[in-house]
């Protein structure tokens, strides 16, 4: 029970930090934590520790809990290592794509355009992440989903610092390009559109912005 307990505030927390509502460098207060979700403190550490394994929380001795801040050097890292597992997951996908996957891949665009054109950004924002996860999902390889979903997390934080106005926008009409690259079954094209997003994607982040903050019982409240 304590386990899937804290599990469900991971992911509450992550889903926030993934959704733009826990902006970096925002103080995760243990009792504040407890307190929303009606648990003990012990659950709530356990969940921070997690977070901060996933380096999606940093912890510091005598001051808690924070939303990760990653670094510019990090942040070109992240999306170097997106690069080298998006670009084969893409290749594998166009090749083997089933009709009914195609399908529910136009289905995920469409919720993303939706929640953008509904002025919805938190939703917009977590849709175009989740995008690069679902492929992995439809796929079959659970192992790769996970490993995106963490480099997804740590990827949403980095667009909140640095990402400049309007790239959403921008990424949801590249992921229709390579939805339909992937239906035409044209592996070369989709990957060299795959590659271009994600280029496009770092090409949008503004590395002199300084990070913003939000308050915690708006973000989880949301």
């Amino acid at each position: 029970m304590q386990t899937s307990t804290t599990s469900l505030i991971a992911r509450e927390l992550t889903r926030a930090i993934a959704g733009h509502r826990l902006q970096p460098g925002t103080k995760l207060a243990e009792q504040k934590l407890a307190d929303h979700f009606g648990v003990s403190r012990t659950l709530v550490r356990q969940a921070l520790h997690q977070l901060a394994q996933r380096r999606l929380v940093r912890l510091e001795p005598a001051r808690g809990a924070f939303v990760a801040a990653p670094t510019v050097e990090e942040a070109r890292q992240v999306f170097a290592v997106r690069r080298m597992l998006e670009l084969e997951m893409t290749r594998a996908f166009a090749r083997e794509a089933t009709p009914a996957q195609i399908r529910a891949l136009r289905e995920h665009i469409a919720s993303e355009k939706a929640a953008l054109d509904g002025d919805d950004t938190a939703a917009g924002i977590g849709l175009l992440g989740d995008f690069h996860v679902r492929i992995a999902e439809l796929i079959g390889n659970e192992v790769l989903a996970q490993m995106l979903r963490d480099l997804i997390s740590r990827s949403s934080l980095i667009t909140l610092m640095y990402q400049r106005a309007g790239a959403a926008q921008h990424s949801q009409q590249e992921h229709v390009q390579i939805v339909r690259a992937l239906a035409a079954r044209d592996p070369a094209r989709a990957v060299a559109l795959m590659q271009q997003h994600l280029d496009n994607v770092e090409a949008s982040l503004a590395f002199d912005r300084p990070p913003p903050t939000h308050d915690i019982a708006q973000a989880l409240a949301a």
